[in-house]
């Protein structure tokens, strides 16, 4: 067997330019030369720093130091005090002379770390992650490996309405990132550290767990002006130590129905563990907006799927007796797509989550009551839902919305539709309730239902008319994602002249184009039928 690193070499030594104590003002410690010290003693593996115009000796061990790069050749060498606060007892600057000894330093560093952590060392190790103790490992292992493919990270990148209102918010709001410490939570490809490098940020830590942090790293560097600037930590932020505090929170932890995939939890454990107190966030607020919608067209969509369990000699087997349950499965699926908002029978309502105020256990269980107005007499097939962020910047307050009739997003809407509708009349009032639970594949359980109170003479002494239920998975949803369907009304006004498009809108809207040029006999035979 071949021996350890440890046991082949037991010293290893670096030569710095300089080391600073951070605990001390630059006055009170100034930079000098300094020796940097690898060794194993006793078994504890310690990393030490000694100045050559100096005694004192900085001494870390390695199972609880981390190395944070601010530059090619300058580092910030920390170590926790093994409290619950994870808090840090000190901490040291370092720079090197060179960027070939800062990699040679940083190789070692991991080398050593990493036989420093073994088993049953007193070290929070990932097993004791709050994350993993949450989160199922098949979920997460999924998910990290999708966010770390840059095809979906392309996919986020050209939605142009989110790309281009988190850049708006940022560099609309310099005052809040100039000379700030920014940290950006699950980064991905790194875009929103670098609008905030844009914004004069005095340094940014971009945390991401999926390997797309290389990616990050990657093109970070490939933009010089921003480099020296932001600093990329692979981790989860529940696991991760920052050396500093964060004046800045800044992150797109929005999945479909604005808590899908449970990133809000990480996003508010970040604030807690890094914002400084009078910190900001980027989004502030989020906002769920809900409201009771008719579709004849997806309703017998939907029914029609399961049609295919009630052949009774399908190759000589009756596929019958799995009718009813394929029935409740399709009906089980939240539908992701773009409609039309006139499909909405009653103005909508919506129910507020403040990021700087929730608490991590208030998104285990999601709890919001309904009441709405129908304004027509029809069929009501469900519950239809959408959200959006406010950026409260102190210069500029703005919205990024995924509502019906705004510009598409890669969120879309999102539609609860039950397998039995209700009928309303114009004027009667449909209550409900809207309960999420969160589960542990990363999303939630939707128990919806929809009543519609009685109307006319006797309204006053109350009762329930009628009433629905359905419970559905948003982890598992029907990605419907077709455009809004246009009504075949033939009073519609004609369209007015398309402005000519550049070769660039050509390209990015093509896929739409074709789909508009399929549907658009159907939708001409329509009209005159």
């Amino acid at each position: 067997m071949e021996a350890s690193p440890l046991k082949k070499l037991e010293q290893l030594e670096f030569s710095l330019d300089s080391v600073t104590d951070l605990s001390s003002s630059p006055s009170a410690s100034p930079s000098s030369p300094a020796v940097a010290t690898f060794s194993c003693v006793d078994g504890v593996t310690e990393l030490r720093f000694l100045q050559s115009d100096s005694t004192h000796c900085f001494t870390f061990d390695l199972a609880s130091a981390q190395l944070f790069k601010l530059g090619t050749v300058q580092f910030i060498c920390v170590s926790d005090d093994n409290s619950e606060e994870r808090s840090f007892s000190k901490g040291v600057n370092i720079k090197f002379g060179s960027e070939k000894d800062s990699k040679e330093f940083c190789d070692s560093f991991e080398e050593w770390r990493k036989d420093a952590l073994v088993p049953g060392s007193s070290t929070v190790s990932a097993s004791n992650s709050k994350f993993d103790e949450k989160i199922e490992a098949s979920s997460a292992k999924m998910y990290f490996h999708y966010y770390g493919q840059l095809l979906h990270q392309q996919n986020m990148l050209q939605d142009y309405v989110r790309t281009g209102t988190y850049y708006a918010a940022v560099m609309e709001n310099r005052s809040d990132f100039a000379g700030r410490v920014v940290v950006d939570v699950g980064a991905g490809s790194g875009i929103l550290s670098m609008f905030a490098a844009q914004a004069g940020a005095k340094h940014v830590y971009a945390v991401e767990a999926s390997e797309m942090a290389e990616y990050a790293r990657k093109l970070i560097a490939g933009n010089p002006l921003f480099a020296d600037r932001i600093t990329v930590i692979k981790g989860k932020v529940e696991d991760i130590e920052l050396p500093e505090k964060a004046d800045i929170l800044i992150s797109e932890p929005m999945g479909t129905l604005l808590v899908n995939e449970r990133m809000l939890e990480s996003y508010v454990i970040a604030r807690d563990r890094f914002m400084s107190p009078n910190g900001k966030m980027f989004p502030t607020v989020g906002r769920i907006h809900m409201a009771p919608f008719s579709d004849e067209f997806l309703f017998i969509e939907m029914a029609n799927k399961a049609f295919f369990w009630q052949q009774q000699n399908y190759y000589g087997v009756d596929l019958t007796p799995l009718f009813g349950s394929a029935h409740q499965g399709y009906f089980s699926q939240p539908v992701v797509d773009a409609f039309d908002p006139r499909l909405l029978v009653a103005p909508p309502t919506f129910h507020t989550i403040d990021f700087t105020q929730m608490k991590e256990e208030d998104f285990y269980e999601i709890d919001i009551p309904l009441k709405f107005t129908s304004s027509v007499c029809t069929r009501v097939h469900g519950l239809a839902c959408w959200f959006d962020v406010l950026f409260d910047g102190s210069t500029v307050q703005r919205w990024l919305t995924t509502a019906p009739g705004a510009p598409t997003t890669h969120w879309y809407q999102i539609r609860c539709v039950l397998a039995q509708p209700i009928y309303v009349m114009a004027g009667q009032e449909i209550t409900g309730r809207l309960h999420l639970v969160a589960h542990s594949a990363q999303s939630y359980t939707i128990d919806l239902t929809l009543s519609a109170k009685m109307w006319g003479p006797g309204a006053s002494q109350g009762g329930i008319l009628q009433s629905s239920t359905g419970k559905f998975d948003l982890k598992e949803p029907y990605y419907r994602m077709s455009q809004p369907q246009a009504y075949p009304a033939a009073q519609e006004p004609p369209l007015p002249p398309q402005p000519q498009l550049n070769p660039q809108d050509i390209q990015i809207q093509s896929d739409d184009f074709e789909e508009e040029l399929l549907q658009e006999p159907a939708q001409n035979a329509s009209t005159q039928l």
